[in-house]
């Protein structure tokens, strides 16, 4: 969705309703309903930044375009959240196994065992009859 955004910093409410053609009670509504949490001046007033507006529009795009409703919204937005999560807790482990893989390599500390981790018992792997008739 194109926007008419020109400049960083913080947005009202009703520069926000206008570039995107809703009503300022649909803001509050997604607000009320916990989709949006803008920052709020001294005053009281809603501060919509480019993150809010951002998340805005993955939720007008997710309203208008896919008709989804506002409890699918929120489900949506949780799981989209939950998988972020889940991706810096991934990219954080690939980079620990990276850093142990090069410490390990530095320091030829690797043993003959192949792999990181010990095996605490063997690993015994099942000869199918199909394979087993194939052999000599």
């Amino acid at each position: 969705m194109a926007t008419k955004r020109k400049s960083k910093g913080a947005y009202m409410i009703s520069s926000v309703a206008e570039m995107y053609g809703i009503h300022p009670q649909t803001l509050r509504l997604y607000e009320r309903e916990g989709l949006l949490k803008p920052s709020r001046t001294e005053g009281n007033t809603r501060l919509y930044t480019e993150e809010d507006l951002e998340r805005l529009e993955f939720i007008l795009n997710l309203a208008r375009d896919l008709g989804v409703n506002i409890a699918g919204i929120a489900i949506v937005l949780q799981m989209r959240e939950r998988m972020e999560e889940m991706n810096r807790q991934m990219q954080s482990f690939v980079d620990y196994v990276r850093t142990e893989m090069l410490t390990r390599a530095q320091s030829g500390s690797f043993s003959s065992e192949p792999g990181l981790v010990p095996l605490r018992r063997p690993i015994i792997v099942p000869v199918s009859q199909r394979d087993a008739k194939k052999r000599p």
